[in-house]
Parts: C-alpha cells; sequence; structure tokens
C-alpha cells in the first residue's frame, strides 16, 4: 500500500558549519516565530539502475530508516520547486507499487542499491502568530558512501526549506531573501542523490543527450522538429506514473501526447524518413488506442453525469442515477484494468525504447537541412488543406450518420494542423499561432458534436436496459433529445466557424 503527497522545496548552500549560522527568520512574511524540532539521524539507500537512468529522468527511490517518514520513497518530478512522493512501509526489496511506477524509466532494468548517505538532521519549524506549521527548516550534515565499484566518499552541508501543505510558494522567496545576505545560496544539486552521485564518482550516464543538438545544425528544421519530438517522449514517460494511478487528466494527457508524436512524424516527413517513423507512429496509434478506452469512458461518465444533474427534477422519473452509476462502475473498472494491462505489456516497452532510438539515431532526410520558415509552413499548410477537405466534404453532407462520420474526421485533421502548428511556433511565430488558435476552435466545436453523437448511442443503450429491468426510460429518452438537439446545433455553428479558421490573408502570411 502506496501514500501519496507534494512536497514544495528547495535546498542551499550554508555559508557557515552550523545551524547558529542561519538568520533569523522571524518576521520573514508570515512567520512568526521559529521553534526548535529536535535532531534526527537518518540512513538512506538510493536505488537506480546499473546506467542510472532514474538519476538521468530526475527521478529518485530511496529506503530510509530514522525520522517519522522511515519507509521506501519515490519522488518523481513535476514543475518548479514541487516533487510527488509516493511512499511505501519498509521492506527488504523494492516494493512492488513503485517498481510498476518507473516501468517506463527502467524498461523492466534490475533496480540496485547505488549510494549511501547518512544525515544528521537538525530540525526548525516556522510558524504563523497562531502556531501553525508554515514550513520545515533543516540543516543537514550529509555523508555519502558510492555503493557502486569503485565509487568513493562525500561529505557536506545543506540546509533545506519545505512548505508545509496549503502554503502558498511565495514563503519560499521570502526566506530566500534572507539567506542571500547572509551568504547561503541555493544549492547547484536538485537532490542529495544527485549530488551524492556526482561527488563520489559515478555519473547519471542514463541522462539522455539532446539528439537535435548532436545531430542538426542550430536553426534547422531537423533541430527544431526532433527538440519537439524530445520534449514530447520526456511527457510520455513523465505522465506514465499518472496514468496508471487513474489519477485526473492522467490517461487523457497521455494520450494527447502520443497524438502529439505521431502528428509530427506524419507532418514532417520531408525531415525525418518515414520508413523508420511509420513503423513508430503505427505503435504510438495502438496505444493511443489502448488508452481511448479509459478516455473515452471519462468523458461520457462527466457528459451523462452533468446532463442528468441539470434536468430539473420531475425530468427525472426512476432510479436514472443508480443505473448510471452500476454502469460507470462496470464499464470504468473495465477500462481501468485495460489501461494497466497495455502500460505493462512489452509492446508498451519496445515503444518507450523505439521512441528512444528515433531521438538517439534521427532519419534525417535533407529537408531537416533546408531552410526553416520554408520547410516548416509547407508542413503545416499540407495539414491545413487536407482539413479544408474534410470540412468541405462534410458541409456537403445531409445530416445523418456520414456526415457524423465526415465530422469526426475533419475534428482528427484539425488536431494534426493545431500539433504541426506547435512544433513550427518558434519559426513561424504569430501567424502560425493565429492558425492553431483558430484551428482548435473548429476542433472543440467538432469534439463537442462528435461527444454528442457518442452520447446519443450509449443514452439509447440505457434506455434499453431500463426498459428490460422493468424501469422508465422516459428520463434517457430526455437526455438523449437533449444531445439530439446540441449536436445539430454544433453543426449549424461550423460554418461561421469554419469561415474565421480559413482565413485567406491568414494562409498568405504563411505562406510567404
Amino acid at each position: 500500500m502506496t501514500e501519496s503527497k507534494r512536497e514544495t522545496e528547495r535546498k542551499y548552500e550554508p555559508s557557515s558549519p552550523g545551524v547558529d549560522g542561519l538568520p533569523d527568520l522571524s518576521g520573514a512574511g508570515p512567520v512568526a516565530s521559529v521553534t526548535a524540532a529536535g535532531v534526527e539521524e537518518l540512513d538512506a539507500v538510493y536505488h537506480d539502475t546499473a546506467d542510472l537512468r532514474l538519476a538521468g529522468s530526475s527521478a529518485t527511490l530511496r529506503r530510509r530508516t530514522g525520522g517519522p517518514d522511515a519507509g521506501w520513497h519515490l519522488k518523481l518530478p513535476l514543475t518548479g520547486d514541487t516533487r510527488e512522493e509516493m511512499r511505501a512501509p519498509l521492506s527488504d526489496d523494492v516494493p512492488e507499487a513503485l517498481r510498476e511506477l518507473l516501468l517506463s524509466r527502467t524498461r523492466g532494468a534490475r533496480l540496485r542499491p547505488v549510494v549511501r548517505i547518512r544525515s544528521t538532521r537538525a530540525v526548525r519549524h516556522l510558524r504563523d502568530a497562531e502556531g501553525a506549521v508554515l514550513a520545515e527548516l533543516s540543516f543537514d550534515e550529509v555523508r555519502a558512501d558510492s555503493l557502486l565499484p569503485g565509487g568513493g566518499r562525500a561529505e557536506w552541508r545543506e540546509v533545506e526549506l519545505e512548505l508545509a501543505d496549503g502554503v502558498r510558494a511565495e514563503l519560499l522567496d521570502t526566506v530566500e531573501k534572507r539567506f542571500r545576505k547572509k551568504g547561503i545560496t541555493r544549492a547547484d544539486s536538485p537532490s542529495k542523490f544527485v549530488r551524492a552521485l556526482r561527488d563520489t564518482g559515478a555519473a547519471a550516464e542514463g541522462a539522455q543527450k539532446s539528439a537535435h543538438a548532436a545531430s542538426t545544425a542550430p536553426g534547422s528544421p531537423g533541430r527544431y522538429v526532433l527538440a519537439y519530438l524530445e520534449q514530447q517522449v520526456a511527457t510520455l514517460v513523465a505522465l506514465d506514473p499518472a496514468a496508471r494511478r487513474d489519477l485526473p487528466d492522467g490517461v487523457h494527457r497521455m494520450r494527447v501526447t502520443c497524438r502529439r508524436l505521431r502528428s509530427c512524424l506524419r507532418s514532417y516527413r520531408s525531415v525525418l524518413d518515414r520508413r523508420v517513423t511509420d513503423p513508430v507512429r503505427a505503435e504510438l496509434k495502438w496505444l493511443a488506442g489502448e488508452l481511448g478506452v479509459a478516455r473515452d469512458q471519462e468523458v461520457l461518465r462527466e457528459r451523462l453525469g452533468a446532463g442528468l444533474a441539470g434536468l430539473p427534477g420531475d425530468l427525472v422519473l426512476g432510479p436514472a442515477a443508480a443505473r448510471l452509476r452500476v454502469w460507470d462502475v462496470s464499464r470504468g473498472d473495465e477500462s481501468r484494468a485495460h489501461v494497466r494491462e497495455a502500460l505493462s505489456s512489452d509492446r508498451y516497452l519496445r515503444l518507450l525504447d523505439a521512441l528512444d532510438g528515433l531521438l538517439r539515431q534521427p532519419p534525417l532526410r535533407a529537408g531537416a537541412a533546408g531552410k526553416p520558415a520554408r520547410t516548416m509552413a509547407k508542413a503545416v499548410l499540407k495539414e491545413y488543406d487536407r482539413l479544408a477537405g474534410h470540412v468541405e466534404h462534410a458541409l456537403g453532407l445531409p445530416p445523418g450518420p456520414s456526415r457524423d462520420a465526415a465530422l469526426h474526421q475533419a475534428r482528427k485533421e484539425a488536431k494534426k494542423v493545431r500539433y504541426a502548428a506547435e512544433v513550427a511556433r518558434p519559426v513561424l511565430g504569430k501567424p502560425v499561432k493565429r492558425l492553431g488558435k483558430r484551428t482548435k476552435a473548429v476542433q472543440q466545436l467538432l469534439g463537442d458534436h462528435q461527444d454528442s453523437v457518442v452520447a446519443q448511442e450509449t443514452l439509447r443503450e440505457l434506455a434499453v436496459t431500463a426498459h428490460a429491468a422493468g424501469e422508465t426510460s422516459f428520463t434517457w429518452g430526455v437526455l438523449l433529445g437533449q444531445e439530439r438537439a446540441g449536436a445539430r446545433a454544433r453543426e449549424e455553428e461550423l460554418p461561421s466557424v469554419w469561415r474565421t479558421a480559413s482565413d485567406p490573408a491568414l494562409r498568405s502570411a504563411l505562406a510567404q
């Protein structure tokens, strides 16, 4: 069983050997007093793969004894000074739950002890006027011993400032001003683990060198495309734990990242050889499809739940809310299991390895060294012209299933335009940014239309199931009618939204 929390902290290099060298922080923003909280003896053994893949991806895994939170700790980076920490009880081996959350980083490689860090920690609590703890200030005397062959030992002092839950991050800046006046500066290592590896003679070999810096010229199309791909691959790996834990929006964001990668590889075939990238695109399509089972269920649940909650009481007949919950539980458990199975498969790990290989040895074509504005604009406009053809085709069809399918395809094409524009934004600037924004409006409208089409089919199924159980299907019919009217309204809006997105002047600005 694991627990999770977010921690926001900064590390500093103290200018004097003892805790008495720290500045008086009373009166620093909301800090009214500073109280001693004792001394702790902490002993942590950090685990990683043989090639230090966790260190290379800013993740840490340790088994720590001493202090109030003894156990296994997995820390994953979020944004800025914030990380997510997952804890599991003490055991001899790495807990399976934590091992699974690291699979996108380790790819199944064995985790082993790599460094031992022992700290003598003097703790102070920063409190407000009511006595509530705002932050914990720790002065650490650190001894690190490498557990790798030929590794050495290192010692240093550091100060940690960790905010209590719910405290605004501005307190970090306020305290840091006091620190600077005393000559206390921000540490140059993000964690004790990274510093220990460095100071004991090890290195984070798992950190991937930037492919675009090694194989392409600055300012070239290849440099921009590979930089985008590298960012998206890192995002895919980082989102894996959130998707496994079914955190809000985790599966959705991971699925969108798959689409961004696929679209980039398709749109910029003049830069990267499709004989190499097409098999990768096929596997990204598979992964997005596996993730889509859970995401589609999530969207439907929220849509149907909101529709039911918005009905007047006299239109809700029978056990509609209970039936919707039963439907969601039965479908939801299955879809979540589907995601976990996909993310634990060898096929998924092979895809991640293939993406890494693509970055290490990019299959560059002549277009990678071409004129950036011309190459990028051509790719964006090619996707835009495909979108235009699909929208015009859909608008020419009569209402019905064929038009619904055509509008859904147009929505997919709109996404490809947006993602191609994202890659080109550093080169083409405001014109392509405007195009992306207007295309997004088309995509969102068509997305709402498609969600309505799917909801209608589900509502029909719920109505049939309710009727078979002897319940009234009246409420489901009301909701179906609302969805049908909403879909028609989106179709009527489309010509106007499309006229804005298809502004000839905007296209001309990109073509110049």
